[in-house]
Formats: structure tokens, sequence, C-alpha cells
């Protein structure tokens, strides 16, 4: 099992390069970051976990682009995996949004995977002109468009959301797969989508209580989908648990990640040294 960290970024005191290398430098494997391109003031979508229209922290309105933010990481590190917890990916353009993705791997050497949402926002998807009760068709058909783009010469696609004729798209990825992870609640409906579309699961901060019973599931539909090997799980942990990390280790969790407070970078620095402290007994490299 690893270790990565997730940063929610925002405008404000860290900035994810010097985040990222923290976590390189003392071990972690992965460094994720978060997406919202912008939060309309007036909304009807409810927070999962506040369960209204109230925001539980004002960084969903500071989010840093992603994939900006992830380049500027790249550049500072040499291996720690680069990716989104979660991105949303149909709040884009998916020929160009392919092509950044594609970049990004081709400069960081190949470290770069797609942790991508349906979206819980469903007005700010229809900013982007995505019906939120077609978000999971739109995003299939976005994963399925970018994928032709990084592994065909000559790629189309004729979709409801996404058309394109025979086209040329370079640089392909570095990789010979984009893993695309999907973030979102473990239900039937979820995890039928990823063992279809999708290569793994993150978690959600809420529900780390049934993890170990929503694997089960999660494993059943993925054998019944004749899928090869076993899903990649991504899970959102709180404090370091040594009972907790080791159950999840044996249930099939691939990684766990942590997340940073959003503070200066001294004060991030020294909550990594820690972290990585308490995590070293359970396999945290040096």
């Amino acid at each position: 099992m690893r270790f990565g960290i997730v940063l929610f970024t925002s405008d404000r005191n860290i900035a994810p390069a010097a985040a990222a290398k923290g976590a390189e430098d003392r071990g972690f494997a992965s460094f994720f970051v978060p997406e919202h391109t912008h939060i309309p003031v007036k909304r009807e979508a409810a927070h999962p976990t506040t369960g209204d229209a109230s925001l539980p922290d004002d960084r969903y309105t500071r989010t840093l682009d992603p994939w900006v933010a992830l380049a500027t990481a790249a550049a500072v590190t040499e291996r720690i995996e680069l990716s989104t917890a979660v991105a949303l990916p149909t709040e884009h353009d998916p020929i160009t949004l392919a092509k950044t993705i594609a970049t990004l791997d081709h400069l960081s050497g190949g470290r770069v995977s797609l942790g991508a949402g349906f979206g819980w926002n469903t007005d700010e998807l229809a900013d982007h002109g995505i019906p939120g009760a077609r978000r999971r068709t739109a995003l299939r058909e976005y994963v399925e468009a970018m994928r032709a783009l990084w592994t065909q010469e000559e790629a189309s696609y004729d979709g409801e959301f996404v058309k394109f004729g025979p086209s040329w798209a370079w640089p392909k990825p570095t990789q010979d797969k984009i893993e695309v992870l999907i973030g979102a609640g473990g239900t039937e409906k979820t995890f039928r989508w990823i063992a279809k579309s999708a290569d793994g699961w993150i978690t959600t901060p809420y529900e780390q209580d049934l993890l170990l019973e929503r694997l089960q599931l999660l494993r059943k539909i993925w054998q019944e989908s004749e899928r090869d090997g076993a899903p990649r799980v991504v899970a959102l942990a709180g404090k370091p648990d040594p009972a907790q990390l080791t159950s999840w280790a044996e249930a099939g969790v691939t990684d766990v990640l942590f997340g940073l407070p959003d503070k200066p970078e001294a004060e991030v620095l020294a909550y990594l040294d820690r972290l990585s402290a308490k995590l070293a007994p359970l396999g945290l490299p040096a």
C-alpha cells in the first residue's frame, strides 16, 4: 500500500510545487489536487457533507487550476505521481484537455493519472453546458474520446456530448495508459461505471467506516465485468491509524491519501515531517 498527499489548493499559503517537493522528499508516492472552475453564488445543488447549499470550506471558491498546479509540481519533482482528487473533465473541452494531460505526462516522464468526478455541483456543471442528469454519460464520452486521442494515430469520436472527425493529436502520453480513477460515493451504480469505464476508485471522506463493506461490492462487480486484475483503490484518510491502515491494506486498498493543512509553507513542511515519522513504521520509504 502506497501513501500519498492531497492538497486542497488555494490562492493562499503553501504553493503546490512546494507541497509536492516536500512530499516527495519525505517518501510519499503521490500528490493529488482538486478542481472547481467556479462556484455559482446561487445554487440548488446540495454539498454531500452539509446536505444543503452551504460549503464546508471556502477553498471551494479559491481552488487553483489543477493542471497548472501539477505542472509546477512536475518541474520540481522527479518521481512522485501527479493526479487529481478530483478533476471535473466535463467542464473543459475534451480535445484540449486531452492535450493538456498528455503534455503533462510527456514532460513529467509518465507520472500522471486522472482522478475524475461526476460533479456534485450540478449548477457548476450547467454553466459548462452539462445537464446534471446526464453527467455520467458525459464523463464516459469524455474519457473515451480522450483515450482515443491518447492512443490512436488518427482519432475520432461520435457521441452525444463529444464529436470530432479523424484527427491527429500529439504528444501521446509517455505511459502506455493514463489511469482513470473515479472519486464518488461507493454505490453499485458508481462501481458498475468504474468496472465498465475506469481503472479504480477514490473514496469520499465521509465513508471511512463503510469502506471494507463497499470494497467487497466493488470487487464483486469488477469480477462480474470480467476485468483483469483488481481495481486500484485510493482511500482518503484522516489521522494515521495503524489498525485501520492494516485492515485497509488486507482488504485491497492500494493507496491512502492524507490531506495537508491550508497553512504557510514552513508549517505544512513541519506537518509532513510529523506525518512521515508516524507512517515510517507502516512502510513509508525514508
